[in-house]
């Protein structure tokens, strides 16, 4: 068995951020990654708001700088699945490629999954009209037609927020009463440009290369109707990539890892940064902040063992 210092489970921006810290902090540390560094980014088509990257770099060239620069201070990656996770003991357990590996502390940045909305074409116009962040893909539609399908929070103040965009906003739901505060409700029913398209569901996209339109039935007339948008961003809901842990530790609500300021779950030498932990914001930017934040803990942490 392999004894580490700090193992940090996920590649993407947080799980980077954490490894350039722990390696240039001299700690002993691998990062484990199931697929290819990045995470979500990398299917991201242009990354606008990465302070210190003009231009609006695309998610794979903005992953491949992390990960060179985390090169640069000889972090070691290992790829495969994470099986057999333990982390209730002062000594964390776990497999990967069916090598046993223990460490002292564990940094977890599986990152979350936005729920996708289920539609047969969906995955063929991702990145080529269809989105699952307002914030981070609003300005490429500047001017333009899009729809947002949701009824929580977070959908209609993505509606409010792409109406200051775009020059026609379709805010789909299901019922006709929305789950979000009432206060953005009201916010968004007084917005000129939006359209509220109530009690009804996306059955149909349209488009060659990037989508053109999309069909909506109301779920009482039946009656079908074919929105021109040049972009669909769904808030359905975020999905945390908990599986390995969800039965060890404490989550919230949204099953998101709890954490306090320095990243700390409530299993001592277990920290939890990016997208997987209760966050108010889901960015590239502050997934990395929380990785430096972790990395700095768990070295701390080690240290005083």
């Amino acid at each position: 068995m392999e004894k580490l210092g700090i193992a940090i489970i996920g590649g993407g921006p947080a799980g980077l951020a954490a490894g350039i810290y722990a390696a240039r902090g001299g700690a002993n540390v691998k990062l484990f990654e199931e697929l290819f560094p990045g995470g979500q980014i990398v299917k991201t088509h242009r990354v606008e708001n990465y302070p210190g990257f003009t231009g609006g770099p695309d998610g794979y060239a903005l992953a491949a700088a992390l990960e060179k620069h985390a090169a640069e201070f000889d972090l070691s990656v290992v790829y495969g699945s994470v099986t057999d996770l333990k982390l209730t003991a002062a000594e964390k357990t776990f497999s990967v490629n069916g090598e046993a590996y223990a460490a002292d502390a564990v940094i977890l940045c599986m990152g979350a999954g936005p729920r996708k909305l289920g539609h047969p074409d969906e995955d063929r116009f991702v990145g080529a009209g269809i989105s699952y962040c307002a914030t981070c893909d609003g300005a490429f539609y500047r001017g333009k037609e899009v729809a947002i399908v949701g009824g929580g929070d977070t959908a209609v103040s993505d509606a409010l927020y792409l109406s200051a965009l775009c020059s026609k906003v379709y805010l789909i739901h299901r019922r006709d009463q929305f789950r979000a505060a009432a206060t953005l409700v009201d916010r968004v029913k007084g917005a000129e440009n939006v359209e509220l398209v109530l009690d009804s569901t996306i059955v149909g996209l349209s488009g060659e290369d990037r989508l053109s339109a999309v069909t909506v039935e109301n779920k009482y007339t039946h009656e079908q109707r074919e929105l021109p948008v040049n972009g669909l961003f769904a808030a359905v809901g975020i999905l945390p990539r908990t599986e390995l842990v969800k039965d060890q530790m404490e989550l919230d609500e949204g099953g998101f890892i709890v954490t306090d300021k320095n990243m700390q779950t409530n299993i001592p030498g277990v920290f939890a940064a990016g997208d997987i932990r209760n966050t108010p914001l889901r960015q590239v930017v502050t997934a990395c902040a929380d990785g430096a934040v972790a990395a700095t803990k768990a070295v701390e942490y080690v240290r005083m063992k």
